[in-house]
């Protein structure tokens, strides 16, 4: 099958080159010419696991390509399927369409023979109507379905998660467009997941509740992980106990320093907003939105009181930069608001993190990178653990040590355990378990 993928960052990357690895022919479209020159040259842009590999193996078996211009590509298409990002707007919290509307302009230009136009963006309730009357307006005869098919793909585990998903959410009420869908993800029925039909404003609405729920939980964690601190309780006890009953599950029950990404933030503001305007206010969500924000200064402050009230003429060393391991990126990652608090207080910041040192050069100033965890540790009054790469999680203790003059660490994702870092004569804090001095 034919198919055109009008974006080539996060989503439409992944998801183009897993389409392609499933045999259909597949042409990646973004309007940034360097980054389409960099993909032809076999130059990925996003770090993900796998993913050089992949789009490597299918470039080379003529299945996968990259283009700056759509039209040619839409004419030829079964299916064209809309990437584009949809950033929070300025000034309101909204989803910003621009991108989306423009693509559906310019596939209404181009759009010949019957053509299944999927929205693979997150997009708000109402959008793919949108599509629809915009396609419609600018190419009148056109024979086309607007569907939605939201991506429910993990950083650091995309191809996975799109080759072995739980579900595939399809909106769509069109009968041909059924039925192109199906042959679209009919390699995945191997492995029986679930193709799930259901109406098009139901599609998109499940993509926001869905990662608002899981937001959820992670807010619902951090907050008994506050309350765990001042009852002396272990909240990884706490999440163990909650997360072995079915109905709860033991996923997203991780505390830490609040949750961060290209997805979760924007995506809680605009389903916030979107229920605002519909007179519908979901006040969980509003809460929600409201305790990450605070929290990630709040981790600031935790690792202030870890350094004697004041981080002042201080070095602290960060471990970890990007909103999650097995990524470089930094959209909303906690590190931005921790570090930002720390250098207000008056701290000097140094840090490393694997993969993430380049993006975040481009949104933190004034912060010294370092080339490997000792070299970020030396000499630094505390030591913060930020975010949970794999790197991370068997330092050599005894050289830590004897380079952090103070021994403080504050370890804000739980990866050592208060005993051990007791042995070694740190002091140690964690989140929601016991402090070791």
């Amino acid at each position: 099958m034919r198919i055109a993928m009008i974006g080539a960052g996060y989503v439409g990357l992944v998801s183009g080159a897993c389409l392609s690895d499933f045999g259909h022919e597949v042409v990646c479209i973004d309007k940034d010419k360097s980054k389409v020159r960099a993909l032809l040259d076999g130059k990925i842009p996003i770090y993900e696991p796998g993913l050089d590999d992949l789009i490597a193996r299918n470039v080379r078996e003529q299945r996968l390509t990259f283009r700056t211009g759509l039209a040619e590509t839409v004419a030829a298409a079964d299916a064209v399927f809309i990437g584009v990002g949809t950033p929070s707007r300025r000034g309101d919290g909204h989803a910003d369409l621009s991108y989306v509307h423009q693509a559906a302009r310019e596939i209404g230009a181009a759009i010949s023979g019957y053509t299944v136009v999927v929205t693979k963006s997150t997009v708000p309730v109402g959008t793919g109507d949108e599509v629809e009357r915009i396609i419609r307006e600018i190419n009148p005869k056109a024979d086309f379905a607007v569907v939605s098919n939201p991506e429910f793909l993990r950083e650091g585990a995309a191809i996975n998660d799109f080759k072995r998903p739980d579900r595939i959410v399809v909106g769509t009420d069109d009968e041909r467009a059924k039925k192109m869908m199906q042959e679209i993800y009919r390699p995945l029925y191997l492995n029986r997941s679930p193709l799930v039909f259901m109406s098009r404003r139901t599609a998109e609405l499940t993509k926001y509740a869905a990662n608002a729920f899981l937001a959820t939980k992670i807010a619902f964690i951090n907050e008994i992980a506050d309350l765990c601190e001042q009852v002396e309780a272990n909240v990884q006890d706490v999440s163990r106990g909650i997360g072995l009953d079915n109905r709860i599950g033991s996923k997203f029950l991780h505390a830490g320093p609040g949750y961060g990404g290209s997805c979760f933030p924007k995506d809680t503001l605009a389903l916030m907003k979107t229920a605002q305007d519909y007179g519908a206010p979901l006040r969980i969500i509003e809460t929600v939105v409201a305790s990450n924000d605070q929290r990630k200064r709040a981790m600031a402050r935790k690792i202030i009181a870890a350094c004697g009230g004041s981080v002042r003429g201080k070095t602290i060393a960060i471990l970890g930069l990007t909103f999650k391991p097995n990524t470089d990126d930094m959209r909303e990652a906690p590190s931005i608001a921790i570090i930002t608090a720390l250098q207000d207080a008056g701290a000097r910041v140094r840090a490393y993190d694997p993969e993430g040192i380049e993006q975040a050069q481009l949104v933190m100033g004034n912060v010294e990178y370092a080339d490997d965890p000792y070299s970020c540790a030396e000499g630094a009054a505390a030591l913060v653990i930020v975010t949970e790469w794999d790197a991370f999680r068997a330092l050599d203790m005894r050289r830590l040590k004897n380079i952090i003059p103070s021994g403080i660490v504050v370890d804000l994702r739980n990866i050592y355990h208060p005993d051990e870092m007791a042995e070694y004569g740190f002091t140690y804090r964690s989140i929601g378990r016991a402090e070791v001095t």
